[in-house]
């Protein structure tokens, strides 16, 4: 009974966190703190004449001045309401010469002394003052003595509260959402009514609760600007400063009352109202999320999977077996032809063209613009520019959501406070599709991608894959002329990742329109994909079919993502490359394809032409290297070794691990690398 109690498990105790002794440095100052802040409220409390406190609240005085307090303080909300919402959307979404200054002003009546805040605005509002005169002969309105000025008092002080309180919400959002919601069709108010105003509402709440506290409370701005008029100005606050001088035992009841209702906000506000919608609103990783990308060139787990074939598959009506018994293919956009012109500037600088139905898949390394180019085609980015002409309709100039551009970004942006279907009506709702005939729509989608029995269940219940295929089943229903997919299935694991390809692969089929897919994944691109886009540093490397990518990379990046070693270079006599990190390379000669001597070029040599020996090979191979092992990834059935090497640079070869037992391999194994002239493959650059 008197022993110690201890947790059954490490680190239990208020939010998981380990327990740890306090010093006694900070321990006593901080209990000194909470005492010092306690024991002023236990002073009312000790203080208040509890038989009479009834009567003390009832009188006529108090009576009408908590009317008029509740009164002022609801007056003082709105206003603060239709003033701060706005300045707070301003503040955080909006850049502008002389931000600062006005987010400092917007917490000046915070630090300033009340008082001093009703003197400015006596001498802004005031009969005399700035605006007093005009505001009096134009409108015959005279704030000073008038509640009108009490309410003006109240909304001066408390306003600072809300805008705080959205201003950080507002921060916290992620802007793909309200971009997504654009995208589909939605007008700037239609996206801050129906998606940012609904996230914001946990801290809309908050900060109305607090701005409503403040406005009640006020007394310093009130007495000096608006007086204290009984009826009109004489506010609770200002009862109670009356009160101190001929009862103070009423003036403690009535402080007592402001006690309880300022202590029912602030725990009415505790962890409930504050986290919320930053919390929802955040990208949260999706289930089965994939492991990051690795070194380039090596144990990509965006590789090859083991059997498949590099070339873009038939595609056969009902081979959906996720999509159910009654999916068919997607439709073509509503409004005629949707062949893509454009011409990219800025970060990103090339012309774009495609007849519609074509898929692109757009790949490069980080940094190369691919994200760039497709909000450049939506009209997102100040880095790039993009002339676009869409079935020959100029969408230049026209807001994202005129475009007719549809846009699913990487963690899918579904609404978090919409359930699936309303996720998937949001565009037809945003073109003005009637609500029924949109929901009807929306759960043919949802059926046609696999997941219609989710349709009533918001985004945090869904999986990863689920949630992939609501976010493309509401990006097909709008019917875009531009459907554009910014790494769709990265954070899916391999198996989710294979359904939904499949899936997507099926509907991109039947799509009418023009579809860009960024993806790192080289079964995506030549899978989905009529063709591939490389990019790099902004500019357009390759723009081929799939198959022609496959064979001749002309990107070292393209090369090792598709699982081959990639070797810069420069042409040189007899069929040679001259490797930019020193050594030679024989290629086949007398095929005539090798550019003139002094040309930059890149070798590529499949993993699988690499061959491995303990001892110096003899006889046919004609490129032949000292290395030494440093890494053995397995892909699939086989295994995949790095191998270094002082003469050329590092090559990876493909065996089976029978051969690596054979072998001996391991980590720090000195071998032989060998590599027949015939299976260099050289393209120039």
């Amino acid at each position: 009974m008197g022993g110690p109690v201890r947790s059954g498990r490490p680190g239990a105790g208020a939010g998981g966190a380990v327990r740890r002794g306090v010093p006694a440095g900070l321990l006593v100052p901080a209990l000194v703190g909470v005492a010092f802040l306690l024991l002023p409220l236990v002073g009312v409390l000790a203080r208040t004449d509890w038989p009479s406190l009834l009567h003390h609240l009832t009188t006529p005085q108090v009576t009408q001045a908590l009317r008029l307090s509740l009164v002022v303080s609801g007056w003082a909300l709105l206003l603060s309401l239709l003033m701060g919402v706005p300045l707070a959307w301003l503040l955080a979404r909006v850049p502008f010469p002389g931000k600062a200054l006005v987010r400092s002003l917007v917490l000046l009546p915070m630090v300033l002394p009340p008082t001093v805040g009703g003197v400015a605005l006596l001498l802004a509002f005031g009969r005399r003052g700035v605006l007093g005169p005009w505001l009096e002969s134009t409108f015959g309105l005279t704030l000073p003595f008038h509640t009108a000025g009490a309410v003006v008092a109240a909304a001066f002080v408390a306003m600072p509260f809300l805008v705080i309180s959205l201003e950080g919400a507002l921060a916290g959002l992620r802007p793909s959402l309200e971009e997504t919601a654009a995208s589909l069709g939605a007008g700037p108010l239609r996206v801050f009514a129906t998606v940012t105003l609904p996230l914001l509402a946990p801290a809309l709440a908050a900060g109305a609760a607090l701005t409503w506290a403040r406005a009640l409370g006020e007394f310093g701005a009130t007495i000096t600007f608006a007086g204290n008029l009984p009826g009109a100005t004489q506010t609770l606050p200002l009862q109670v400063y009356l009160l101190l001088q001929d009862s103070p035992e009423a003036a403690t009841s009535v402080s007592l009352l402001l006690l309880v209702i300022a202590m029912a906000v602030l725990v009415a506000l505790r962890g409930r109202w504050t986290g919320g919608a930053v919390r929802e609103a955040r990208a949260t990783p999706l289930e089965g999320a994939a492991a990051p990308d690795g070194p380039a060139g090596f144990a990509d787990p965006g590789a090859p999977e083991e059997g498949v074939t590099l070339e873009k598959p038939p595609i056969r009506p009902g081979a959906d077996a996720d999509a159910g018994p009654d999916a068919t293919a997607a439709p073509a956009p509503a409004a005629g032809e949707s062949d893509l012109r454009a011409e990219l500037t800025g970060y990103t600088h090339f012309p774009l063209t495609a007849p519609a139905g074509t898929t692109i898949a757009v790949v490069g390394p980080n940094g190369a613009g691919k994200t760039t180019l497709l909000r450049a085609l939506l009209g997102l980015t100040p880095r790039a520019h993009a002339e676009v002409l869409l079935g020959g309709r100029d969408v230049t100039r026209l807001p994202t959501h005129r475009r007719e551009v549809a846009w699913v970004p990487q963690d899918g942006a579904l609404f978090p406070h919409l359930s699936a279907l309303a996720n998937t009506a949001y565009g037809l709702r945003a073109r003005g599709v009637p609500r029924a005939e949109a929901r009807r729509q929306a759960r043919e989608w949802l059926v046609r991608l696999g997941v219609g029995e989710l349709a009533g269940r918001r985004p945090a219940q869904l999986s990863g894959g689920q949630a992939q295929r609501v976010a493309l089943a509401r990006a097909l229903a709008a019917r875009p002329r531009l459907l554009l997919l910014d790494e769709p299935l990265a954070a899916l694991d391999q198996t989710t990742r294979a359904r939904v390809r499949h899936t997507l692969r099926r509907h991109l089929a039947g799509f009418g329109g023009v579809c860009l897919i960024v993806t790192h994944d080289p079964v995506e691109a030549v899978s989905l994909a009529d063709r591939v886009l490389v990019l790099e540093g902004g500019a357009a490397v390759q723009d081929a079919p799939p198959a022609e990518v496959t064979r001749h990379p002309r990107s070292p990046w393209v090369a090792r993502m598709l699982g081959g070693n990639a070797w810069e270079g420069t042409a040189g006599p007899g069929g040679t490359v001259e490797l930019a990190g020193g050594g030679l390379l024989t290629t086949a000669p007398g095929e005539g394809t090798l550019p003139r001597p002094g040309a930059p070029v890149l070798a590529v040599i499949a993993p699988e032409a690499v061959s491995l020996h303990l001892a110096r090979p003899e006889g046919s191979p004609r490129n032949v290297w000292a290395g030494t092992v440093r890494e053995l990834t397995a892909v699939g059935s086989r295994l995949r070794v790095l191998v270094t090497s002082p003469e050329v640079p590092a090559l990876v070869a493909e065996i089976t691990p029978a051969a690596a037992a054979d072998l001996g391999l391991a980590d720090g194994r000195r071998v032989w690398t060998a590599v027949k002239a015939t299976e260099v493959t050289v393209v120039g650059l």
